[in-house]
């Protein structure tokens, strides 16, 4: 086993400095086992540390943080046909996704940047954009994980409790190990237009969602009455039909950033150019530092009604968002029935904001935000900052009672528990 690491440690952009007392890094699932067995002995606390791109507290404690980076396990295909893959949970998409390609397989769908752990992304409902795709944990059909006792767990899509064993905060275990279906590799070719009325997008935003398999908006909100840029990325075995504010215009003859302004060297790329799929379904090259680096990250999650309204009210409180804004990014995303997914039970329409690394400037930026879209019964995202702690946990949107009884169960101590996770129930 690796020596403890004491020296302080922060998330990917710098805006949270952990409070754990060490990182410990086991050399495999046995010593894994003895690891979380013996912290929980000791009375202490215990969290896995993935790849750090989470913006709020939820991978936090104030005691050991676990790093499953060298447990030695690697990607293993099933089956003749490779319908699932065996993926260790530290691995990060971008070190997945070319060994399933390899192997003519692919995912669903793939996050904005590929540099984040599939354990991690899994368990906080992280998502890409796609009005028929759900969030990355639907493509998880059996976890195993490391629970409090020290005992290896394994939980199959059969299970009754598979529903809160996913997309589960870290709060039941430390996962060693997922299985997710895979389908035959495709290719994606990627479009972008600059430059629309946001009047026509607004009108048409079900529409502008729907014209590919991944769809994004972005817009500053610098000029409220423009949209900066829509990105259509278009599976080739399943062309879409581009809503009419795109069709009647021409596609940009240029590489562009989400953020306007920014070298798009590290963004995915553009122009039409057909690609495998896990080139072109991130925003960001696997290569290249992901977005802007130093930024704050929040997220709404809101029931599809909501889309034609998301610009119109954004706009309302330009003066007051715009200043504080880097970029702001809608998307789409279809139902599942996991119990602390934002997105259970409702197809939705996400509205991410990435900010200046600058809370004194945010804060009351974000708070005017979530005051606006309160009317559609916003949802936060877990993994990405808030200014309304409530919108965490909103009443009914959740399954938190059944997840309180399968977090008892599986950690009668409260070992895996951390602030963020003092759910109401």
């Amino acid at each position: 086993m690796s020596t403890p690491d004491r020296s302080r440690r922060t998330n990917w952009s710098g805006n949270l400095t952990y409070a754990a007392r060490e990182l410990v890094r086991p050399g495999s699932v046995a010593e894994l086992q003895d690891v979380v067995a013996a912290a929980a002995a000791a009375g202490d606390r215990v969290r896995a540390l993935g790849s750090r791109h989470s913006f709020s507290n939820v991978a936090d404690t104030d005691g050991v943080h676990v790093s499953t980076r060298e447990l030695g396990l690697s990607v293993e295909i099933e089956g003749d046909d490779g319908a699932v893959a065996v993926v260790p949970g530290a691995m990060t998409y971008a070190e997945v996704a070319p060994v399933l390609q390899a192997r003519g397989r692919a995912l669903h769908n793939l996050g904005s940047l590929p540099h984040i752990s599939v354990a991690g992304a899994c368990a906080t409902g992280t998502h890409g954009s796609g009005d028929r795709l759900g969030s990355l944990a639907t493509a998880v059909v059996a976890v195993e994980l490391v629970t409090a006792s020290g005992e290896l767990v394994r939980l199959d899509s059969t299970h009754a409790d598979f529903g809160g064993a996913v997309l589960a905060l870290g709060a039941l275990g430390v996962v060693t190990r997922l299985w997710l279906r895979t389908e035959p590799t495709y290719e994606v070719r990627q479009r972008v237009w600059e430059g629309l009325p946001a009047a026509e997008v607004a009108d048409q935003l079900l529409a502008v969602l729907g014209s590919g398999t991944s769809v994004s908006v972005f817009t500053d909100l610098s000029d409220p009455a423009t949209v900066s840029s829509v990105w259509v990325k278009e599976r080739l075995d399943r062309p879409g039909t581009l809503a009419p504010c795109l069709a009647s215009r021409v596609p940009a003859t240029r590489e562009v950033h989400p953020v306007p302004g920014v070298d798009p060297s590290a963004a995915s790329p553009q122009q039409g150019a057909p690609g495998p799929w896990h080139e072109r379904l991130p925003h960001f090259r696997a290569s290249h530092l992901p977005s802007v680096g130093e930024e704050l990250q929040s997220e709404l999650f809101l029931p599809r009604e909501a889309a034609p309204h998301l610009l119109p009210t954004l706009a309302r409180i330009s003066e007051v968002v715009a200043p504080a804004l880097l970029v702001h990014e809608i998307r789409s995303a279809a139902s599942d029935d996991l119990w602390l997914s934002p997105l259970r039970g409702r197809d939705s329409v996400m509205a991410h904001f990435t900010w200046r690394p600058e809370p004194e400037l945010v804060m009351p930026a974000l708070r005017a935000v979530e005051d606006a879209l309160a009317p559609w019964d916003p949802r936060a995202h877990w993994g990405k900052i808030t200014a309304t702690p409530e919108l965490r946990a909103p009443a009914g949107a959740y399954d938190l009672a059944a997840f309180e009884v399968l977090r008892r169960r599986l950690d009668p101590d409260g070992v895996f528990r951390n602030d963020l996770l003092l759910l109401p129930h």
